[in-house]
């Protein structure tokens, strides 16, 4: 639970909201410039390079610490913050000294950025197949919704290898036969794509550990984001209870504060307990992570508890707060389109649902 953090732990929870207080408050969104300067910063602070291993001079935080320094960064909502955390190795892990120097170090050091491809578009007639051709291997096939594809250098792709089984490949996007399919936004503001690949030659050295273990690969890439998705929830819904807390007892034009209401108190006691079950969750499955059990199925409680709830707890907000909350500038109107995406976000959550009940029926795996 939160209130068991070690000495370490509390002192980075301070950390990063100090620096959301002293950095990012004075931050100018539209500023063009403003994100390399807020990563300089972030290195300087060390919460750029928690994710990232000892190896390439990172920290190498656990998945806890990770969530500790998300949960109180959010907790201040402050703008630019998906600059802050810089990226992990994520598949890439434990690759190949080739593919270190091409994509992992720069990767590490912002200097390149990646997508992860790994969801087929609906009316895709067959998953993304690879073909051995000698050293490479042709990629046919095409991806919907590549999470950071809209400004990826390469892709993280997992393909069905013909005869084989599945396995995830490094693909350059300016790559012959790579093509965007289509850029989009989604209602957070991240910038995705849709790609198609005709014949694409991949070396054989791109390919990410053995055939057959690519959808594990891919897996427990999603594993760490789901409980990075769950601590910015919890974080995010921190800050809305203690904005809605001051809404409640500022002076009202009746005479007497919003909060002596008893309705309105039983929406905000609501919105408390929520957030202390959610987040309660979320530490929890953070534990059983780094215990190195199997969490899958505590990982999908947190991330869909989260998510759930970071969507009722802002609806309830700006119930309460009343109509001002509506306009597009108001800090609630933005939180109520942003936070929608996080729902279907690396397992929508009737998928976790049903993964949690097979988890529990068909494998004995899970607790509660």
């Amino acid at each position: 639970m939160p209130e068991l953090l070690t000495d370490e732990q509390q002192q980075l929870a301070t950390r990063a909201r100090r620096f959301a207080d002293d950095v990012l408050a004075a931050v100018d969104p539209a500023d063009t410039s403003a994100r390399s300067r807020v990563i300089d910063a972030a290195k300087e602070a060390g919460l750029f390079t928690l994710s990232q291993p000892v190896s390439h001079g990172g920290i190498g935080a656990s998945i806890l610490d990770l969530v500790v320094a998300r949960d109180a960064l959010m907790s201040r909502n402050p703008p630019l913050a998906s600059a802050v955390f810089g990226p992990g190795p994520g598949v890439l892990s434990g690759c190949s000294d080739e593919l270190v120097q091409a994509y992992l170090a720069p990767l590490l050091a912002g200097e390149k950025r990646g997508g992860f491809a790994f969801t087929e578009p609906d009316d895709a007639p067959h998953h993304t197949k690879a073909v051995r051709d000698g050293d490479v291997y042709r990629v046919t096939g095409a991806k919907s919704y590549v999470t950071g594809g809209g400004n990826a250098d390469f892709l993280n792709t997992l393909v069905e290898i013909e005869g084989e089984g599945k396995a995830m490949l490094v693909i350059d996007t300016g790559s012959t036969g790579v093509q965007i399919a289509r850029r989009f936004a989604s209602l957070d503001g991240s910038q995705h794509a849709g790609f198609t690949f005709d014949n694409v030659a991949v070396p054989v050295s791109h390919r990410l550990g053995d055939v057959g273990a690519g959808l594990k690969r891919a897996m427990g890439q999603i594993g760490d984001t789901r409980l990075l998705i769950a601590a910015d929830c919890v974080g995010l819904a921190r800050w809305v209870a203690d904005y809605c807390g001051e809404h409640l007892r500022a002076p009202h034009r009746s005479g007497k504060n919003l909060g002596d209401r008893e309705g309105v108190r039983l929406r905000f006691g609501e919105m408390r307990a929520d957030i202390y079950t959610a987040r309660a969750a979320l530490y929890r499955a953070a534990r059983h992570a780094v215990s190195g059990s199997n969490a899958v199925n505590e990982v999908s409680i947190a991330k869909y508890q989260a998510t759930e709830m970071i969507a009722r707890v802002v609806d309830k907000a700006i119930q309460l707060v009343g109509g001002n909350a509506l306009i597009t500038e108001h800090p609630l109107a933005r939180l109520y389109q942003s936070v929608r995406s996080w729902r279907l976000a690396e397992g929508a959550s009737d998928v976790l649902l049903l993964n949690i009940a097979r988890g529990a029926l068909d494998l004995d795996k899970g607790t509660l």
